[in-house]
């Protein structure tokens, strides 16, 4: 219990922290959303002088907390976050940041979180089998994942554009989905499922291939340190059956240090990749995050960061309290 009261107490302090920083961080820089929304707005109208009536709307929307002092705003944004309030875009007004990140965030979860566990799952079950079969030929999977994986990202996202859009003509370039087919946005139907399965194939593809070596690699090292331990060597003694000894007591042990990368994997789930989605134009939290600091939209800004963070110190906290139960040790010495 006192192991499981100091994780609590450490990610609850964190936790704060991090909320306070996201709070401070948009006041120190330079700028003003009002003032950005309402040059937008004189744009908009062709350099004709906005009413008073609008100025007044727009800085109460805005900035209206240039008036109160750092203290009270700090006050009233843990307010509005415990009501769910993260603010309004001012790059996409009137809309709501909460709303532009709950249509975003599904379409990075499912995407990098489905590429991400299949990334994962390769990479531990092949990179058990060459730390088994080490020495052999299957060694040479592991220089030629790390090759794929050292490949700048983009680059191999453009290549496999190249390939399969534009060469092949198979699959998609850009989007979620079709955005001709389904003009009025996501519906739930098997048309437009297919439609966005095929959008995600090639992203997933450079997920998977760039990501999955890493896994391999630790996973095999750990595998070749496990197969030496005493209690291995004593099952393979006692005349257990390779296909036991490999799957309960050395890969069952070797995989413990990779739940933890898993762990923290998964907690960056949300934040997307920022690339990929850029070069795919997927409509993810990734490309929301782009579109925000190109727009100098502090409150998106903030919003997303927020969720990214609280995300991935949620991840990390159920890891260690999973990696608690799996492994005494941790109890013991943490």
């Amino acid at each position: 219990m006192k192991f499981y009261a100091r994780r609590i107490t450490f990610y609850v302090i964190t936790l704060w922290a991090a909320i306070s920083l996201n709070f401070l961080l948009p006041r120190l820089l330079p700028g003003d959303p009002a003032a950005i929304m309402l040059g937008k707005l004189r744009r908009a109208s062709g350099g004709r002088p906005l009413s008073e009536e609008t100025v007044a709307a727009v800085r109460a929307l805005l900035g209206a907390e240039k008036n109160m002092t750092l203290w009270d705003q700090y006050l009233a944004y843990w307010g509005r976050l415990l009501h769910g309030d993260l603010g309004v875009s001012s790059t996409r007004y009137p809309a709501e940041v909460s709303d532009l990140i709950a249509g975003a965030l599904p379409w990075t979860v499912i995407l990098v979180g489905t590429a991400t566990v299949l990334s994962f799952v390769i990479g531990i079950v092949v990179g058990a089998w060459v730390g088994w079969r080490r020495g052999t030929w299957v060694d040479h999977l592991v220089p030629i994942t790390s090759v794929f994986q050292s490949i700048p990202y983009f680059w191999l996202a453009l290549v496999l554009v190249a390939v399969f859009s534009v060469q092949l003509g198979l699959l998609p370039i850009v989007g979620g989905y079709d955005v001709f087919a389904f003009p009025s946005g996501p519906e739930w139907s098997w048309a437009f499922f297919w439609s966005a399965v095929q959008h995600a194939i090639l992203p997933a593809a450079t997920i998977v291939i760039s990501s999955v070596g890493g896994w391999l690699l630790g996973m095999r090292n750990m595998m070749v340190s496990t197969m030496a331990e005493d209690y291995v060597v004593t099952a393979e003694a006692k005349g257990l059956s390779p296909r036991h000894v490999r799957g309960r007591y050395a890969a069952r042990n070797a995989a413990i240090p990779s739940l933890a990368g898993f762990g923290i994997a998964l907690g960056f789930v949300v934040a997307g990749s920022i690339v990929m989605e850029q070069v795919f134009s997927y409509p993810g939290i990734g490309k929301l995050m782009i579109q925000s600091v190109q727009g100098l939209d502090y409150a998106l800004m903030q919003g997303v960061f927020l969720v990214i963070t609280l995300t991935v110190l949620a991840a990390n906290f159920v890891m260690d309290l999973i990696y608690g139960l799996i492994d005494p040790r941790v109890r013991h010495n943490g």
